[in-house]
């Protein structure tokens, strides 16, 4: 595989989408574009980034966000379809839940959230630039769940401009552009920003090592079989919040409708504690 540089990455790379969006004014306006919604301010976390956690422990490749309401948001960049994009949703939004009720909150106090995927390809075929999904009754298309949970795909392969805003097309054509294409003009004031910002994470010296050490580490890692690694990981994640949940009082029916598992699957949970 050929080595890559900093200055050969463009916003839809990982690691320049987390350096980018770690600034709160970069990812307040993306997410107002994204959603066509007013933000006041955004707290970007630091601690939960691949670009900025400080010992390279726990590597995200989302960005995480709060607003002034404590709206959550969480924004994954994806370069490539990947199978069960929907089930990866669906563990984004149960991790929010879980980060939230760990730290003491109760369910009936989860905040609204957002899971947003910005991909670089159509993720359902229908040519859209976004695919919103909210929980409905299926019997009744006029009854919400009201769950205050949604999940957005955003699509650089979309044909129907006149559904979305000229802020939002603007940002998915940067999205969309190769290295040369995106150095042009887009006639956009904030994509003008996000690509004088991209200029300044080229030029840092601090950022090129950093952006070297974790491919290094991305490299080692994938020599020692990472997807075993995330695998057990996740099981031994899936253990220590189960284990916290009951040692809450949380009844075993809370517990298999927060994590979104079977009894069966809790058992087993239980029993390898």
């Amino acid at each position: 595989m050929q080595k890559r540089c900093l200055s050969d990455l463009t916003i839809k790379n990982d690691f320049m989408f987390g350096a980018v969006m770690i600034n709160p004014e970069n990812c307040k306006e993306f997410l107002e574009r994204a959603l066509e919604i007013e933000i006041d301010r955004v707290d970007v976390s630091r601690e939960k980034s691949m670009v900025y956690h400080p010992d390279y422990k726990g590597i995200r490749l989302d960005v995480y966000a709060k607003d002034e309401n404590n709206t959550c948001y969480n924004v994954e960049m994806q370069m490539t379809k990947k199978p069960a994009l929907g089930r990866r949703s669906r563990y984004y939004q149960s991790q929010m839940d879980m980060d939230i009720l760990l730290s003491g909150r109760e369910y009936a106090e989860l905040p609204d959230s957002y899971v947003i995927f910005i991909c670089d390809f159509d993720p359902f075929g229908e040519r859209k630039y976004r695919y919103t999904f909210q929980m409905q009754c299926k019997e009744s298309n006029q009854t919400p769940l009201e769950d205050e949970r949604r999940i957005v795909f955003l699509s650089t392969c979309g044909e129907n401009e006149d559904e979305i805003s000229k802020a939002l097309l603007a940002f998915l054509k940067f999205v969309k552009a190769d290295l040369k294409e995106s150095q042009g003009d887009f006639h956009d004031d904030y994509v003008k920003k996000l690509q004088e910002f991209i200029r300044h994470v080229k030029e840092s010296r601090e950022m090129e090592e950093r952006f070297m050490t974790l491919e290094e580490m991305l490299k080692d890692e994938r020599k020692e079989g990472l997807k075993e690694g995330i695998k057990e990981g996740t099981i031994k994640a899936h253990k220590r919040i189960v284990s916290k949940m009951l040692s809450k009082g949380l009844s075993d029916e809370e517990i298999m409708e927060l994590c979104d598992i079977s009894l069966e699957e809790l058992e087993n949970l239980k029993n390898h504690r």
